[in-house]
């Protein structure tokens, strides 16, 4: 079995994250919140710190400072600890002038920093994934193998297949070929598992490497593990697949966002996380239980700190510190919360200006919307749910696949419809 203490986490955060956007405008991917508590960064760290990693660097590049915020007031570690949690953030120097121009040019760009750490191997991860899998018996399977490189893998169907790197598997868990985001007429003869309801192999973006041979793969021509070094390594290199049969979810885009966070307020949930044996770790915020009066809530997943008052909520996740009622209505939506309270002073100055403080205010209806942090809703606002709503922007509000996004801090006037 391998030795975990030989094992340096490598998490991927620098991307634009532009499907995601309104809610990437003003953070990085991995700082998005995620079911009302936690951000996704959270999920690669705490299956890292469970698995016994404890040498985990974090690459970073587009708008990272709250990251950088998150990470550094979540994950220090004290002076008896053995490890680190460390940014490596993109920087231009005289050799180097460009950003990372993708996965694999950014650990190429952080190598100093990788060897250092002096790990056997590198385990590459993604930073916007939701799953809850043990690093150690990936890992494991890697050395029992004599993989030189493996891949986490999970099944898909054909039209979940277009969005990945599609690859084909041997009996010995052997990759022979892999086909990045193939279109759907060449997916023809890429089945691993026949007659299955879900044939394909799909890269789950997770890959681990011996430091050794990483760095000689980094020495070729090539930017990016998906598109360049995975397809050349199949030529010449032994490369497994580990198949990883738990709930994965990539969370790429603003509906997949939404499903993923709707999804888990379910009473049977895809990923349990009351009754995971890995807890998910943030930041701790010592906010005070949350006040609901007078309010029916059904399927709702609540955080700290909200107070709440005659409402009806159902199958929504309500963040922290979320300000809410009276008569609000709120039908499958994400309502991130506040970074903070509002003062009495300044609650006073936005009632004489007609601004609405920081929350849902009275008689508002909010449908099939995501409403981001420390957004303003004022009263007897109506957001609508149109499965056929076009995408648009205006200074206020986003659509995006048939959602309406208020973007953080945005403001919605009285009696606004949408």
């Amino acid at each position: 079995m391998a030795d975990m203490a030989n094992v340096l986490g490598l998490i991927l955060g620098g991307g634009r994250g532009s499907r995601l956007y309104p809610l990437t405008q003003k953070r990085s991917k991995p700082a998005v919140p995620l079911v009302g508590k936690y951000r996704l960064i959270d999920i690669p760290l705490s299956n890292c710190l469970h698995a016994g990693i404890n040498k985990i660097a974090v690459l970073t590049q587009f708008k990272s400072v709250s990251l950088h915020r998150h990470i550094l007031r979540t994950y220090h570690r004290d002076m008896f600890t053995k490890g680190w949690v460390e940014i490596l953030a993109a920087e231009q120097s005289a050799e180097r002038p460009d950003w990372y121009q993708g996965t694999a040019d950014a650990v190429r760009q952080q190598w100093v920093e990788i060897k250092n750490a002096r790990a056997k191997y590198v385990l590459i991860l993604a930073g916007d994934h939701l799953y809850d899998m043990d690093y150690r018996d990936f890992v494991n399977y890697h050395v029992e193998t004599g993989a030189d490189i493996t891949l986490a893998v999970q099944p898909v169907s054909a039209v979940e297949a277009p969005g990945f790197g599609i690859l084909k598997r041997s009996q010995d868990g052997q990759i022979i070929s892999f086909t990045e985001k193939p279109p759907v007429d060449v997916l023809d003869g890429l089945e691993s598992l026949p007659g299955s309801d879900k044939p394909y192999m799909a890269s789950m973006g997770i890959y681990v490497f011996s430091t050794d041979l990483l760095y000689e793969m980094l020495q070729e021509p090539g930017d990016d593990f998906g598109s360049d070094i995975i397809p050349r390594a199949l030529d010449n290199k032994r490369v497994m697949g580990y198949v990883y049969d738990g709930y994965w979810a990539d969370i790429g885009t603003i509906r997949r966002f939404y499903e993923v966070n709707l999804e888990l307020t379910s009473s049977t949930p895809p990923l349990n996380i009351f009754g995971s044996r890995q807890q998910i770790f943030t930041r701790p915020r010592f906010l005070p239980p949350s006040e609901v009066r007078k309010t029916m809530l059904d399927e709702v997943l609540l955080a700290d700190g909200c107070h709440i008052y005659d409402s009806d909520i159902a199958t929504s996740v309500i963040g922290l510190r979320s300000i809410i009622g009276p008569n609000v209505t709120i039908r499958s939506s994400v309502i991130m919360g506040a970074d903070y309270y509002e003062e009495t002073a300044e609650r006073a100055k936005n009632k004489q200006v007609g601004r609405p403080h920081i929350g849902i205010a009275s008689g508002s209806v909010i449908e099939n919307a995501i409403i981001d942090k420390n957004a303003r809703i004022g009263r007897d606002v109506h957001i609508r749910h149109l499965p056929d709503r076009p995408d648009a922007e205006t200074d206020n509000w986003v659509s995006r696949e048939g959602l309406i996004i208020v973007p953080k801090s945005a403001v919605i006037p009285d009696g606004t419809v949408i």
